[in-house]
């Protein structure tokens, strides 16, 4: 498997995975492919020094009841 990486979209953990592909395709600069395992999944992992992060989301410890 391929991730796309998106180095526009810079975090703390490392950057965005904007897609995952068996095969890469020919995307713009400053976008590029990694080898990545069968498990990642788009928009829910980071890219930084070659390791993959899952992507924590904030869930507050009181939420608001509505």
């Amino acid at each position: 498997m391929k991730a796309l990486i998106s180095p526009n979209e810079p975090r703390e953990s490392g950057f965005r995975v904007a897609d995952v592909s068996a095969h890469g395709f020919t995307v713009a600069d400053p976008m590029f492919w990694v080898d990545c395992p069968d498990d990642i999944v788009a928009d829910k992992y980071w890219f930084k020094d070659g390791v993959f992060t899952i992507f924590a989301r904030y869930v507050p410890e009181d939420p608001e009841v509505i």
